[in-house]
């Protein structure tokens, strides 16, 4: 099935400035999470989401996949160096411009030529770590363990068995290539292709290491120590160079990137640096002024509550914020007043809200039984007994 477009699966603009990108990846990330979205595909489209953001939230990756569409994200693409070929062209899997797509395709009169047993690096790793709301804020170290394709501590990579050694490719002659004929529109002409005797290494291994059975390398359990910085964000990746797979003929390790999955706080709101939090108070509290303690992720912290303070009031909270990953200090706490009705009223409250109303000049009503009282003479809920 074919892939979405990843402008349509964050259901941004293809002119989407990076912030709308982030805003939109949030929102979604959000609402497929598998540990809150119980539907059954949202895990894919949780896992098609994060794919998204990953290219378009890169400029680099970006710029390519504006450019070759779903082919620039192939492991394959630019020559198998690391997704983009290093920004140098990038044509299907050609990075030397005509030269080697004349190679490829008439098997000389190039430039460079192109050496199929030449050390290519290897694959890149993702690794998604689950990170609590504070541990993002405050950072932390941790030590991950994945598995990944390592050189064979047998044979060292060689895929001979222990004493012996790999011999020269009797069909290619050790260029890990062989010339093939072929019909084109242009006529009958020579081909390149990868040996399907060494399959490109340029050796034949006569007695197989019973290790890796001939491979050079085999899949082993790998660890490594991870600082996560603090206030680093939800879908943000730490790129580990040479924590990735095996390269081939000699060619160094590929890179890990941890992708972090920061979980939601049951009482905070974060945006980068800034915290936002919504803290209750009641009416008398807001007319008359009060001081109270509110909940950071640094501590509590007294914040005084002017009289008259109106709902919907912001007050900010210096410092008490996200640290700046890209930046110096802190952010700051935003804390928004609203203030709470009360639903049921005793009727000392109540005749002293009717003496304010009064001197206020309001009109309220006087009545007794409305619904509330009804409901409450209806189930006793003072616990006074009815008079008969």
């Amino acid at each position: 099935m074919a892939k979405r477009d990843y402008y349509e699966i964050l259901g941004v603009s293809k002119d989407a400035s990076d912030d709308e990108i982030k805003k939109a990846y949030r929102k979604l990330s959000k609402k497929y999470h598998p540990d809150i979205n119980k539907e059954p595909d949202a895990s894919d489209r949780f896992k098609e989401v994060a794919e998204a953001y990953e290219v378009l939230s890169d400029s680099q990756k970006r710029a390519a996949y504006d450019q070759y569409g779903h082919a620039s994200t192939d492991p394959n693409f630019g020559g198998g160096y690391g997704g983009f070929g290093g920004g140098a062209g990038g044509f299907d899997g050609f990075t030397g411009g005509f030269d080697d797509i004349f190679e490829t395709f008439f098997g000389g009169g190039g430039g460079r030529g192109r050496s199929y047993n030449a050390p290519r690096q290897g694959a890149d790793l993702q690794y998604r770590l689950h990170l609590k709301f504070e541990e993002a804020i405050f950072g932390k170290k941790e030590t991950i363990r994945y598995a990944r394709e390592e050189i064979c501590g047998t044979c060292d990579g060689s895929g001979a068995k222990p004493g012996t050694q790999p011999k020269t490719c009797s069909k290619c002659h050790g260029s890990g290539a062989m010339q093939v004929e072929r019909n084109t529109p242009f006529g009958r002409v020579m081909t390149q292709t990868v040996c399907d005797v060494c399959q490109g290494t340029g050796k034949e291994i006569v007695e197989k290491c019973q290790t890796c059975r001939g491979n050079g390398h085999v899949e082993k359990e790998h660890s490594v120590n991870v600082t996560i910085p603090a206030g680093v964000e939800d879908g943000q990746q730490l790129r580990l160079a040479g924590q990735g797979e095996v390269g081939s003929n000699g060619g160094p390790y590929g890179d890990l990137y941890v992708i972090f999955s920061v979980e939601e706080s049951d009482i905070f709101d974060r945006e980068g640096a800034e915290i936002y939090y919504v803290q209750p108070i009641s009416f008398a509290q807001a007319a008359l002024g009060t001081e109270v303690e509110v909940p950071t992720v640094h501590g509590n912290v007294k914040l005084k509550i002017p009289a008259g303070t109106q709902t919907g009031t912001n007050f900010r909270l210096k410092g008490k914020g996200a640290p700046r990953l890209r930046g110096n200090g802190q952010g700051d706490q935003h804390v928004k007043v609203t203030i709470v009705t009360p639903k049921n009223l005793n009727d000392k409250q109540r005749e002293a809200l009717h003496a304010f109303a009064e001197a206020s000049g309001d009109s309220v009503s006087h009545e007794e039984g409305g619904f509330f009282d009804k409901m409450r003479d209806a189930f006793n809920l003072d616990g006074k007994q009815k008079k008969k």
